[in-house]
């Protein structure tokens, strides 16, 4: 696929997709149209298992490009259809049906941080922050995703000041899987992204629905939900396999089915 503001690579069913729009990776109507076409289609990929989310440079990402906004009011739709590409870059990695993680190489602001908790496993550099800085332009959004990853006090707090919040004070509060130095994130990243592609490919894609669908739901019928998952993967040859290997004390061979 050929992108302008974003890099794909794949190898060993990993997907790494990287935000390139330099200086800061400000997200743009391009951007945000290329970030919902990469994530759906590697939703497909049949040789992806997991992707990992990182910027170029040294920010992940600076949030929504306001170069953008001051005109939109002036022309009737303008903002509904801004709106619905900023929904759906953030929701087309939600619904990715591969598990993401986050490689937070820098700052990640507003539209940016929006985009790491879109993600399922965050890892930090020790030089990364995060923050929702809307209210230092006049505006407000995203406190709906803060308060599902923060306590209220915290939440609100950032929300009302644009707060920054470190990668050492994201491993502390333990959101993030590590908070290293910045030559040691993607090693890291990659050698997490290694242990899940080497699971079967059906029984992650179950996985990554279970862990999505079950936050909406009352916690009775979560459960019978997963246990319909459990079910069903029984019957995969993935899962024969998989037990066979066990039993032989060997590495399974997964054939996605």
């Amino acid at each position: 696929m050929d992108f302008q503001t974003l890099q794909l690579a794949v190898q060993d069913r990993i997907a790494v997709v990287t935000l390139n729009r330099p200086p800061v990776n400000a997200q743009n109507a391009e951007l945000r149209a290329e970030i919902t076409q990469v994530f759906d289609e590697l939703s497909d990929w049949e040789d992806v298992s997991v992707v990992v989310l990182t910027g170029a440079g040294k920010v992940f990402s600076a949030g929504a490009d306001i170069r953008e906004r001051p005109n939109l009011g002036a022309t009737a739709g303008a903002y509904g259809r801004h709106n619905r590409l900023v929904r759906e870059s953030f929701y087309a990695v939600v619904e990715c049906s591969k598990p993401v993680i986050a490689a937070i190489n820098g700052p990640a602001m507003g539209a940016g941080f929006g985009l790491v908790m879109a993600s399922d496993i965050w890892v930090a550099s020790e030089d990364c922050y995060v923050s929702m800085p809307e209210i230092n332009v006049g505006l407000a959004g995203g406190v709906t995703f803060l308060q599902e990853v923060f306590g209220r006090s915290r939440a609100r707090r950032m929300f009302f000041t644009g707060m920054k919040v470190s990668g050492a004070e994201l491993y502390r509060l333990g959101l993030v899987e590590a908070c290293l130095p910045a030559e040691e994130l993607m090693p890291y990243a990659m050698d997490l992204a290694r242990e899940i592609a080497s699971k079967s490919p059906i029984a992650l894609r179950l996985a990554k629905e279970a862990a999505r669908l079950t936050q909406l739901m009352p916690s009775r019928d979560a459960y019978r939900y997963e246990q319909g998952n459990t079910v069903a993967l029984s019957k995969t040859e993935d899962a024969k396999e998989a037990q066979r290997a066990f039993l032989e004390k060997r590495a399974p061979v997964y054939v996605g089915r």
